[in-house]
């Protein structure tokens, strides 16, 4: 690097953007992630020990994946270079290649290539890198912020770990923006600002673990706002929710206002509501509410006040589940809508919630009554000379596949557990039963 190079990089990093000069240079700075940088996990090791092999990292914006790369940067006796998906082509691979086998063929020397982005590069950009990761002339680390197992050559996948990272945890980003405001060497510590606790608090939870987003903000708000008397920058709730463009919403994920929210999100569900159902919803994502804690209301929702009304309800609401969790904010609250509304529109029956522990009170009541002999397993050793399985009716070779026969135990004969309620498929699965068990007593013959 000549002097005007070392200038340029020195006035870059004094004049950079306050989530750059943030920006962690050593592991022990980085803030979140402990799932995979933890001292005991093997990424931490593979850093410390400069054995760093081709990885992806995979995650939300602003959650540290270019982070973590400056950081083995940093770290690496190997050559490091980056280049981002969005503008670079094939002659700019090319000329890292042909750099990495001059530094590998002369010096020995590793190199590591830094693609940012790296979804961003077509199939024939991702096959040309293929080989040269394959036989070690580079070492590849990509960032993406979609799924690797969409957007990236699947060769490339088998070749690299693929490491998660997660939205940084709400008190991890206030640390962090207490640092920016007052830290006079990397941070807006020269411009005496104070940032009150409520406008931390909602900064750091309105930032949806996007540690970037938050510290956009403070730089805005302490660049825009005018000193008080007192010569100091106040950054107020209000200032925060102006930097940000959101206005807070009274919602404590602690307290009160959360139970009564989410409260009333599952009763206007049960109560065939959707407007107020997705009226609640929005009110929760707006506040920043976690939207697997969303959908797991959802699912039991669906069960306990759908139950067999509407079977799919519970299978419209699990594939919701596992649709937010693959696809994350913003997409996330049009699926959470289309759940909670198919929930709140559904017949209702409580009808399987009320046989659980119809069935769980009769067995704190009576303990473990003896299982019908008909119905204990004969295959496992010597069970059959015991009599065990003998008079068993097979239930497939009877009339509608059903035949009568004890199958409670004995001295709980008769009783009713489960009674179908006359809404929704309940009324066709009451309708059923009545059928099979009528025509068993009237002995009509098996057709099928």
């Amino acid at each position: 690097m000549d002097l005007f190079e070392y200038m340029r990089s020195t006035n870059m990093e004094k004049e950079s953007p306050l989530a750059a000069r943030m920006r962690p240079r050593t592991l022990e700075e980085v803030v979140g992630q402990e799932h995979i940088i933890g001292k005991d996990k093997l990424l931490y090791r593979a850093i410390k020990a400069d054995k760093i092999s081709s990885v992806i990292f995979y995650g939300p914006p602003g959650t540290g994946k270019t982070t973590l790369a400056k950081v083995i940067a940093n770290t690496t006796s190997a050559e490091f270079t980056q280049i981002n998906a969005t503008i670079a082509g094939k002659k700019d691979m090319e000329e890292v290649v042909n750099k990495a086998k001059e530094l590998q063929g002369m010096y020995g020397k590793r190199t590591i290539l830094f693609i940012d982005e790296i979804h961003r590069f077509n199939k024939g950009q991702q096959d040309y890198l293929l080989p040269f990761v394959e036989d070690g002339t580079v070492i590849l680390i990509g960032a993406t912020t979609e799924n690797p197992y969409f957007e990236v050559n699947s060769a490339l996948i088998s070749r690299s770990i693929i490491f998660e990272l997660k939205p940084i945890p709400r008190e991890a980003i206030e640390e962090l923006l207490k640092k920016a405001v007052y830290d006079k060497d990397r941070g807006m510590g020269s411009y005496d600002a104070e940032i009150e606790q409520d406008a931390l608090e909602f900064l750091a939870d309105i930032s949806g673990g996007d540690a970037r987003h938050a510290l956009n903000a403070i730089e805005l708000g302490i660049l825009t706002t005018n000193r008080s008397e007192d010569g100091k920058i106040h950054l107020t709730l209000d200032v925060a929710q102006e930097c940000i463009q959101k206005r807070a919403v009274r919602y404590d994920k602690n307290g009160d206002n959360h139970y009564d929210t989410i409260s009333a999100f599952i009763k206007s569900m049960r109560g065939s509501d959707p407007d107020a159902a997705v009226y609640y919803l929005a009110r929760m994502l707006y506040a920043g509410e976690s939207i697997t804690f969303i959908a797991r209301r959802i699912m039991i929702c669906a069960a306990e006040d759908v139950g067999n009304a509407d079977p799919q309800a519970l299978v419209v609401a699990t594939n919701a589940s596992m649709a937010v969790e693959r696809i994350g904010m913003p997409e996330a609250q049009i699926i959470l809508s289309q759940a909670a509304t198919y929930v709140a529109t559904a017949p209702k029956s409580n009808a399987s919630c009320n046989a659980v522990f119809a069935a769980l009170a009769e067995v704190e009541k009576s303990g473990n009554l003896p299982i019908p002999t008909h119905l204990q397993d004969a295959h496992y050793k010597g069970a059959a000379k015991l009599g065990h399985g003998t008079g068993y009716k097979y239930s497939h070779d009877y009339p509608n596949h059903y035949c009568e026969q004890q199958y409670l135990p004995y001295e709980l004969s008769g009783r009713e557990f489960y009674s179908p309620d006359g809404n929704g498929y309940e009324v066709k699965i009451k309708e059923h039963m009545a059928r099979i068990k009528r025509e068993a007593k009237e002995g009509i013959p098996k057709t099928d």
